[in-house]
């Protein structure tokens, strides 16, 4: 008789099993005559389970509910939407807005497997040659692209980003081009970043920084050689086909477009999103600890900054600059863009710096004015501080004037054309906007009571505050002195009595 360790109870048992239990044999004579256990002819007997069916074993609920499951389909269908492919949810980035904005308790293995059956898709592994790194040696640079909303208009931009080899501290930041201004710039910023300048910076051979050959044989920009005299670090330069040699950023390109740009933000000015990019990147060194090896980020980084040569006091002015002169319409071209100066300084030569993400514009050593950098070609940015006094004497063209009619909120341009005075009011109004801003101009006019027909004196009127009264606090009871009058009256000649 075989033991019950290892017996299967095929069809032909079990059939045996539940004729005999439902003739009425008892279950110990069962076991008994065919040899099994008790247990197992109990188990079968009654007709509740069938050989080869797994028992269901009850289980905790699940931490992935529907609305975590809609929330991950949501994140996987605005990827769709948006249609960047290498600009995506990844699934450690599903996870943490899943903690942070749904207070998601559950572990990033149960997302990870969700997200792996919806994007229904296997990626596969590439075997990298590990590499080592001594504190202090290299940063890994590179460029990518990026698409953001900026002012709400979709536009697609360069994010430098720069690695520290030892350490993996990182630094990230968006430029409206990869450019000259933008390739110095942001390594200038990535070394106040980290806090000092490594031996040397490992790079592709991009045009912005190499001026002919490649790899071992390449030759860096002229200015380019002039920044890394000044900043004290030697270039060199990847070969061709060779993305291994700087796979730490190349995997930093990726990981920012999926972590730091996702979902795709949304910013008024480049200037904004390089300080959520910094944020972020601050937040990676305090927090992240990459896969095998025993120290956190933070900690490798202390270590390694020790060992970066100080920053050279002399600040290296890292834009771009022409001497233009100021045209007819009181504006100056900089990389085939327009930008409007005051026209006091019409036909006079100025200074233009162009930096990364800005435009600066001087006069005489004085900073005229300064915008954020244009990008594409054939745009004009215009300020209506430039042209108001000029509007002043010449009001007739207003509402045709395009420094008017290209900053000038519509609900502005709306109200002047319903003042009486017409142009001269709408002269006026545009007056009280560079004065006081819009923004209080149009909150004014909103105090202003129904079935009043609003006029720039009535507008200004709930715009200024009234000026306020100093009170004058008098004591409640006035006690006054008697005064001898005698004294006057014999001087005045009146008979005294």
């Amino acid at each position: 008789m075989q033991g019950e360790k290892g017996m299967v109870v095929g069809m032909s048992l079990y059939s045996q099993i539940r004729e005999a239990y439902v003739s009425g044999e008892s279950i110990r004579s069962i076991a008994k005559r065919l040899g099994i256990s008790r247990q197992t002819v109990k188990k079968y007997c009654e007709g509740t389970t069938m050989p080869g069916v797994r028992k269901d074993y009850l289980r905790a609920p699940s931490v992935i509910t529907p609305e975590i499951e809609k929330f991950i389909r949501i994140c996987l269908e605005n990827d769709k939407e948006e249609g960047l492919k290498k600009q995506t949810h990844t699934a450690k980035r599903i996870y943490d807005r899943l903690v942070s904005e749904l207070s998601f308790t559950g572990s990033y293995s149960a997302v990870r497997r969700v997200v792996h059956v919806m994007k229904a898709q296997y990626i596969p592994a590439q075997a990298d040659m590990p590499l080592e790194y001594d504190p202090g040696d290299a940063i890994q640079i590179d460029w990518g692209e990026a698409t953001i909303y900026l002012r709400g208009e979709r536009k697609v931009i360069q994010i430098f980003c720069g690695r520290l080899c030892y350490s993996c501290d990182i630094f990230v930041m968006a430029c409206l081009n990869q450019n000259a201004e933008s390739f110095l710039e942001a390594q200038q910023r990535m070394f106040d970043h980290f806090g000092g300048v490594p031996r040397r910076l490992i790079f592709d051979n991009g045009k912005v920084g190499v001026k002919e050959g490649f790899g071992l044989h390449a030759v860096a920009q002229d200015y380019y050689r002039m920044f890394s005299a000044h900043y004290v670090f030697a270039t060199d330069f990847c070969n061709i086909a060779s993305g291994n040699e700087k796979g730490l950023v190349e995997n930093l390109v990726g990981y920012s477009r999926n972590n730091f740009l996702v979902p795709v933000p949304r910013v008024e000015s480049m200037e904004s999103l390089n300080e959520q990019l910094l944020e972020r990147c601050l937040q990676y060194r305090s927090s992240h600890k990459v896969q095998g090896r025993s120290q956190s980020v933070c900690d490798m980084y202390l270590t390694e900054k020790i060992y970066l040569h100080p920053i050279a006091p002399y600040r290296y002015d890292t834009a771009r600059v022409s001497v233009p002169t100021v045209g007819d319409y009181s504006t100056v071209r900089f990389d085939r863009n327009e930008y409007s100066v005051p026209v006091r300084f019409l036909r006079k030569s100025v200074t233009v710096k162009g930096y990364a993400n800005r435009v600066v514009i001087i006069c005489d050593a004085d900073t005229i004015v300064t915008y954020e950098r244009l990008s594409g070609q054939g745009k004009t940015a215009y300020k209506l501080e430039h042209y108001i006094g000029l509007l002043e004497r010449k009001p007739r063209s207003v509402f045709q004037a395009k420094p008017v009619r290209q900053t000038i909120k519509k609900e502005i341009l709306e109200l002047g054309k319903q003042l009486p005075g017409g142009n001269k009011d709408m002269v006026r109004l545009l007056r009280m906007c560079v004065d006081y801003g819009e923004n209080r101009v149009l909150f004014a006019k909103g105090r202003i009571p129904a079935g009043i027909t609003p006029t720039v004196d009535i507008i200004r009127s709930y715009l200024e505050e009234p000026e306020k009264i100093t009170a004058i606090s008098f004591p409640s009871e006035v006690h006054i002195t008697p005064t001898n009058l005698a004294y006057y009256d014999e001087k005045c000649g009146v008979a005294v009595r």
